[in-house]
């Protein structure tokens, strides 16, 4: 008996189309092609699956009982011609990744070189630019991921929580906030601060924190503002002002002889996410290392 896809995909075809000349066009296909297959099926199964008259097409009862079981039969060689097109795509694939400097340094090499050791033939490219920037990369298709923070007001992308992100000051060694018990937001009122640049999501998700909850301090007229995480940290070592940053820092300030330390009243989180273009399908490849990173940091 040689049954093919073909054959059961025609037959299934007619059956729901209840024509031949519509089941032909659906197919890409000749009318006579198509009841040809049809015929090779009925002979195969040695079964009469329609009964056909000048204008009506009818389902035998065998014709009926076979057609779940037909449909099913496509449905499962399709799917796994599908799969094997993606498991091949896997073997020459690229997916690009965009992340602030700091993830990009401490966070992703890691977690690339292990799906790297997984998927060896997949090239991971990554981006390290300012936070900012890493939406800009996500939304105009340069890269096909990106690690940060998705505002609230954008409807263009989508993030899903890999991590969080405390915020906390990184101070001298020297510095008397060092000493204190217990360090408060409002201690920095009167520091020389340094933080990131108005319009990083960083910046604006302190600032609307601090705002909800009614702490005033003077960012816009005494902070240092700086692009790149390293030159804060460069800043605070030589002595030039207190920084707010965020816990993804802790590792470079700590090597550095830097203090860390989390104020309180408030404590002030931020959710790190792994971001898409909601309206953008990500390639087999990017799927992967998509369901790599969020199952490897959970």
């Amino acid at each position: 008996m040689d049954i093919t896809l073909k054959q059961l995909r025609a037959f299934v075809t007619v059956a729901n189309l209840g024509q031949f000349t519509l089941a032909a066009d659906k197919l890409g296909s000749s009318q006579s092609a198509v009841s040809t297959l049809v015929r090779q099926l009925e002979t195969n199964l040695n079964l009469r699956l329609f009964d056909r008259h000048t204008r009506l097409l009818r389902l035998t009862q065998a014709g009926i009982d076979i057609l779940p079981v037909a449909s099913r039969a496509v449905a499962d060689i399709e799917g796994m011609v599908e799969s094997s097109r993606e498991l091949n795509a896997l073997r020459r694939g690229k997916v690009s990744i965009a992340a602030g400097t700091v993830q990009a340094a401490l966070l992703l090499p890691p977690l690339i070189n292990a799906f790297s050791k997984l998927y060896p033939e997949i090239t991971v490219a990554l981006h390290d630019v300012a936070e900012k920037a890493v939406l800009d990369y996500v939304a105009n298709g340069t890269a096909d991921l990106g690690v940060g923070t998705v505002p609230e007001e954008d409807t263009d992308l989508v993030g899903t929580r890999l991590t969080t992100d405390e915020f906390l000051v990184v101070l001298h060694c020297d510095d008397a906030l060092v000493k204190l018990p217990e360090l408060r937001w409002t201690d920095l009122a009167e520091r020389k601060l340094i933080g990131p640049q108005r319009g990083n999501p960083i910046r604006d998700r302190l600032e609307s924190e601090l705002a909800r909850n009614g702490i005033v301090l003077p960012l816009d007229k005494t902070m240092q503002e700086v692009a790149l995480p390293l030159t804060i940290i460069g800043m605070v070592e030589a002595g030039l002002g207190v920084a707010i940053m965020t816990s993804a820092v802790v590792r470079l300030a700590t090597s550095m002889g830097l203090i860390v330390r989390t104020p309180t009243e408030p404590l002030i989180r931020r959710e790190v996410s792994l971001i898409q273009k909601q309206a953008r399908s990500l390639s087999p490849a990017a799927r992967r290392f998509r369901d790599f990173l969020l199952k490897a940091v959970h």
